[in-house]
């Protein structure tokens, strides 16, 4: 099975869907290192993830995997900044953060099956 079936991966891979279309509007398109910080902590969960999946041992998979959740923290501290800036709405915040959280969690049993 590779990376691409993996449910954690597709779950993020919608989130940067989401992040892309949500810094594409409003005053937060305007707010270019706010933006471009979503967008790269967005990428970097999908790309850790596969890369450590494509990884030869599960010492090296486990150590993308925790950059994996590393940037999912990132993202939802970044989302509530743009919630706090009035760039968001208090919804979006909490709907977005809970399916990171999701994924921070299922990152976590990732790991945890890794190391055994």
């Amino acid at each position: 099975m590779g990376f691409e079936q993996l449910r954690v991966w597709q779950e993020s891979m919608d989130i940067v869907d989401e992040i892309y279309t949500l810094t594409g509007i409003g005053n937060l398109a305007k707010d270019l290192d706010l933006r471009s910080q979503m967008k790269r902590a967005a990428i970097s969960i999908p790309s850790n993830i596969a890369e450590g999946d494509e990884l030869d041992t599960n010492k090296q998979a486990i150590r993308h995997f925790y950059i994996a959740r590393g940037s999912s923290a990132e993202l939802r501290t970044q989302i509530t900044i743009a919630r706090r800036q009035g760039y968001i709405a208090k919804d979006t915040e909490i709907t977005l953060n809970e399916r990171l959280k999701m994924i921070s969690r299922m990152l976590y049993k990732l790991i945890k099956a890794r190391e055994k």
